[in-house]
């Protein structure tokens, strides 16, 4: 009995801490980190042995600018999990926080070992490498090509870049590099630390400017909520180079009018796209290949549905965070066509399989039985109107799904204190919608069809469901001539309560949800029953709550006798 109580409390805990880190993403999710973090130490606190969990706090404590709490939380989940990827990552971007360079070089490097293609980890490497070399002395130059060959097997480009900054005919290890660059730090300006050259990005615009350099550099960055790189580490931002950095010939952005530096053109000719690394023309906040890619007045290039939904939060770049209302307003994006070209001349498969991933996204988008975005709001009945004014990040990007998959539904269920939204809805389809220059919209909507929710889930922020539709059932014979009796009946006395009510309230009945539909001839020829009856529900003062069990009702006639008895009771009311 003991061993079996003490395994059954256990079994409570680790179920009360699951939840608690459920809460505590959402409270993430919704920028409220002091929230979310203090979640997560009760669920530490629940279940010290959580790898998961302190992996989590340690994000939640780097953006709460905590570095040592969230180095010492990466450093316990690397602990109880030694080989757990996202574990090294997090000590990585704690270290790199902290401004320990070299030990989070390590981490990113053993991240590399324990999967070479991850992305992340050899983004943060090259960043870290080119911020412990930089500004180049003069005897580390030659040797840039080893250390950029630990990081991709494409050496021949970066070779084949990087003859113009030296020679690299020998190879010498990290250490004793690193040991160069700590002698020469010294001698140069503290300024010139942050004209970091990104050379990754400078093989790919070299080849779509051809005879264009500038004093601008360009970097590849990670999203935000994945790492928050220190300062020290950041080459988010663009820098004028240096007088060093330019003789150096390396090429960048784009040049001054009527300045061609020849040498840098020259260079790009020689660079050959057979030899492209695919990542070199990833976005920055997907990490995937460019897919209909825009480029922002600031000159930042994103793929077009990535940048839409950063703008759902916050109306500003989201590498420079240079003010983008204007674009906002306008919701015109103009496609960068010479990256599409460059991308379907010299990359076709990549682009292939990313046109592949996209198209199958959408596909699972447009289902409309599993998957199926909820808005948690209000009761929306069939055939009956829904304005709804759309503020939250999470439903804009809904909207937009919506509207780009060409379905133009979603569900509308009420909420729910256990579930988080009801059982049961109404399909609501979207016939316009109106955009705001701050990116609010007004949808107006309909409803068309019931549905019972089968599995509750999330999606990028909002709700979704599995669902199976709803359908009244016939009748036939005596049962459909006594239901014919019925639905005659409780129309009139609905009529006869609408004409009793208050001018005032009648029209502000008929300017929402418009006139009483007319009377169906047959009742039973559409699925969901009589219009006219779910327009009277939607109009009836009845609580939300009242009014879910009409919406899951399959029986007409329990439908009608449900208003009846509602109408009898408002009319008593009214008499008094």
């Amino acid at each position: 009995m003991s061993d079996s109580s003490s395994m059954s409390q256990a079994a409570l805990r680790q179920a009360r801490a699951s939840q608690l880190r459920h809460e505590g993403n959402v409270l993430y999710r919704e920028r409220k980190p002091q929230a979310a973090l203090h979640k997560y130490n009760e669920a530490v606190s629940l279940a010290p042995n959580d790898y998961l969990l302190y992996s989590n706090r340690s994000q939640i404590n780097s953006t709460l600018k905590a570095c040592e709490d969230a180095l010492r939380d990466a450093e316990m989940a690397c602990r109880l999990q030694p080989y757990w990827l996202k574990g090294r990552l997090r000590k990585g971007q704690a270290l790199a926080n902290l401004g320990k360079i070299e030990e989070a070089l390590r981490e990113f490097l053993f991240c590399l070992a324990l999967d070479i293609g991850n992305k992340t980890a050899k983004s943060e490497a090259q960043k870290l490498l080119l911020s412990l070399f930089s500004p180049i002395p003069g005897n580390a130059q030659e040797h840039l090509p080893d250390i950029l060959q630990l990081l991709s097997p494409h050496s021949r480009l970066k070779g084949s870049l990087l003859n113009s900054v030296g020679s690299g005919g020998t190879s010498h290890n990290l250490q004793r590099l690193l040991k160069v660059n700590v002698e020469h730090k010294k001698s140069f300006p503290a300024h010139e630390e942050q004209n970091v050259t990104s050379l990754r990005k400078s093989v790919q615009v070299t080849e779509i400017k051809r005879d264009c350099s500038e004093d601008e550099n360009t970097h590849t960055s990670v999203p935000e909520s994945t790492f928050l790189i220190s300062e020290k580490c950041s080459l988010l931002k663009r820098k004028c180079c240096s007088e060093d950095m330019r003789s150096a010939e390396v090429p960048c952005k784009r040049t001054k009018k009527g300045t061609v530096d020849a040498k840098g053109s020259n260079a790009g000719h020689h660079i050959s796209f057979e030899f492209v690394d695919p990542s070199d023309l990833d976005c920055s906040l997907c990490m995937r290949l460019f897919y209909e890619p825009v480029t922002t007045p600031c000159g930042h290039t994103f793929c077009l549905k990535c940048l839409e939904r950063c703008l759902d939060h916050n109306p500003k770049c989201p590498l420079c965070k240079e003010g983008l209302s204007e674009c906002l307003a306008m919701r015109k994006y103009c496609k960068t066509v010479l990256m599409e070209e460059l991308i379907a001349k010299y990359l076709p498969e990549e682009l292939t399989e990313r046109r592949k991933v996209y198209e199958e996204e959408i596909a699972e988008l447009s289902n409309l039985n599993k998957n199926v975005p909820i808005f948690v709001c209000t009761m929306a009945y069939p055939t009956v109107p829904c304005p709804l004014h759309i503020f939250e990040p999470c439903y804009r990007l809904m909207i937009r799904r919506c509207m780009e998959t060409g379905t133009k539904q979603f569900g509308m269920c009420i909420g729910d204190p256990v579930k988080g939204f009801a059982d049961y809805g109404c399909i609501l389809e979207i016939r316009s919608v109106e955009f705001f220059a701050d990116g609010r919209s007004v949808v107006d909507s309909i409803g068309k069809r019931r549905f019972k929710v089968i599995q509750h889930s999330q999606r990028d922020g909002y709700n979704t469901a599995d669902i199976e539709y709803i359908e009244d059932q016939k009748v036939q014979g005596q049962e459909y001539a006594e239901l014919l009796v019925l639905h005659d009946s409780v129309y009139e006395q609905a009529h006869t309560w609408f004409n009793s009510l208050k001018q005032a309230l009648k029209s502000r009945i008929l300017s929402h949800f418009g006139p009483m539909p007319a009377k169906d001839p047959d009742p039973q020829a559409n699925p969901n029953g009589p219009a006219w009856c779910w327009w009277v529900l939607a109009v009836l003062p009845l609580e939300n709550r009242a009014q879910l069990p009409f919406l899951a009702m399959k029986s007409l006639r329990d439908r009608l006798n449900g208003i009846r008895r509602v109408l009898m009771f408002m009319s008593r009311t009214r008499s008094r």
